[in-house]
């Protein structure tokens, strides 16, 4: 998780104040985010156990997550605009239901069809978290808290990744798959019930100023507007490029690359998923203080994730052995940690290009560009292996051609970001020179 402060409106009278109220309604809104987290990466360590219960390959199981994230992908700018309009915990209390209701339809569903939508009801749920909990920080802590808040918005994210991977796995293989999904599930209900008794979008006396509505041109105008800013697409071109790798890894294809091509036990694959959370946990901490400290980090950084990225899954897709050592594979995942992280860099460089009233539709710009990622490379392995006989050092190559066109484009539009955070910078200066005293 990078160093950003939080988008959103900054509040209209003085700063939010913070304190232990604040850590309430605020944990209340990420417990939502730590539950959709938790659904979205639960078929990572159940996707060997649907390809046998619903007697599909493997180009047919990708399926699964490619559309669960291009419904993700697909809500983005709608639900930055949403949250805008409506508040955090209308769309909160709307995303419980929605996943909650698409984690009991996996669980039930005899079906792959069925599944499917399940599934697709499930990522239009988890669509409505990420952004709204970034707002309701903005709303409840000053701004200087920005960034640990997002880290830590991030951190419990990955601490959802790491329950699937370890809980539900043991729940999946103990207690069967209708069992173990429909007893997660309750999850979404509790905290649907804590959102409905507790979450306020913001403290007395710091109401936003009302959006008046201005139809279907004024959202136009939002998104032509947000999309011109240099920032805002170097910032969706740097969370394309980096968050995929790690995303692609735990959502669906790491398990069945470690048990089938690396030829590990399920065990162990699942301690090497683990070792990705655990990663990003630390490098998430890690990468926030640097940017926070060091503006000028935040390319130098992303990049430097997408080239280690790439050179540790050449070694390990190269290796001429018949399976990679542990050791590289241990690297591998260390490594692999450190994309979430660098994705959300992307905020850092879209939140300054763009006034308040656009931060809720820049944000899901630049959120769209990893998932729009992931779910192209989710579907290109799914469909090489098929092609391939499970070839699956050729099919994880894709990798290499996704990072390729998004450095491409970041080395682009770094010059012209810059040029405009550095005029939007004069303009400030001169405007806080002339204001009357």
């Amino acid at each position: 998780m990078s160093a950003t402060a939080i988008p959103g409106d900054p509040p209209p009278e003085g700063a939010p104040p913070g304190g232990r109220r604040a850590l309430a309604v605020w944990g209340v809104g990420v417990s939502v985010y730590f539950v959709a987290v938790i659904f979205r990466t639960s078929l990572g360590v159940a996707g060997l156990d649907a390809a046998d219960r619903f007697h599909v390959n493997a180009s047919a199981l990708s399926t699964f997550s490619i559309l669960q994230l291009l419904v993700y992908a697909g809500m983005q700018i709608p639900v930055g605009l949403l949250v805008d309009r409506l508040g955090t915990r209308k769309v909160l209390a709307l995303g419980a239901v929605l996943f909650t209701a698409g984690q009991l339809g996996f669980a039930f569903s005899p079906t792959y069809g069925m599944a499917l939508a399940s599934r697709a009801l499930l990522g239009c749920g988890d669509a409505l978290t990420f952004i709204s909990v970034l707002r309701l920080g903005s709303r409840w802590f000053p701004a200087r808290r920005g960034p640990l808040v997002a880290q830590f918005a991030g951190l419990v994210g990955m601490a959802g990744n790491l329950v699937s991977t370890l809980v539900l796995a043991r729940l999946l293989h103990g207690i069967g798959w209708t069992a173990a999904f429909a007893g997660s599930a309750v999850a979404g209900a509790v905290v649907l019930v804590l959102v409905l008794l507790f979450l306020k979008d913001h403290p007395e006396g710091h109401e936003p100023e009302p959006l008046p509505h201005q139809g279907a041109a004024y959202v136009r105008r939002q998104i032509a507007a947000s999309w011109r800013e240099p920032g805002t697409r170097l910032g969706l071109w740097v969370h394309f490029t980096t968050q995929f790798p790690a995303m692609v890894f735990l959502l669906l294809w790491g398990l069945p690359f470690l048990v089938e091509a690396q030829g590990l036990s399920r065990a162990v694959a699942g301690e090497l998923l683990t070792l990705v959370v655990l990663s990003n946990m630390v490098v998430g901490l890690v990468y926030g203080q640097i940017v926070a400290r060091h503006h000028g980090a935040r390319l130098p950084l992303a990049l430097g994730t997408v080239g280690t990225t790439a050179a540790l899954w050449a070694a390990t897709l190269a290796y001429p052995g018949p399976h990679a050592p542990m050791w590289l594979l241990i690297v591998l995942c260390t490594v692999l940690g450190a994309c979430g992280p660098a994705s959300m860099i992307g905020f850092d460089f879209a939140r300054p290009a763009n006034p308040p009233e656009r931060q809720g539709t820049a944000s899901g710009i630049t959120n769209m560009g990893g998932f729009v990622a992931s779910m192209t490379t989710l579907f290109a392995i799914g469909v090489v292996l098929d092609a391939t006989g499970d070839d699956y050092s050729l099919a994880f190559s894709v990798v290499f051609v996704l990072q390729a066109v998004g450095v491409s484009q970041i080395l682009r539009l770094r010059r012209r970001a810059a040029r405009r955070e550095r005029e939007r910078l004069v303009a400030s200066r001169v405007e806080t020179v002339h204001v009357p005293v």
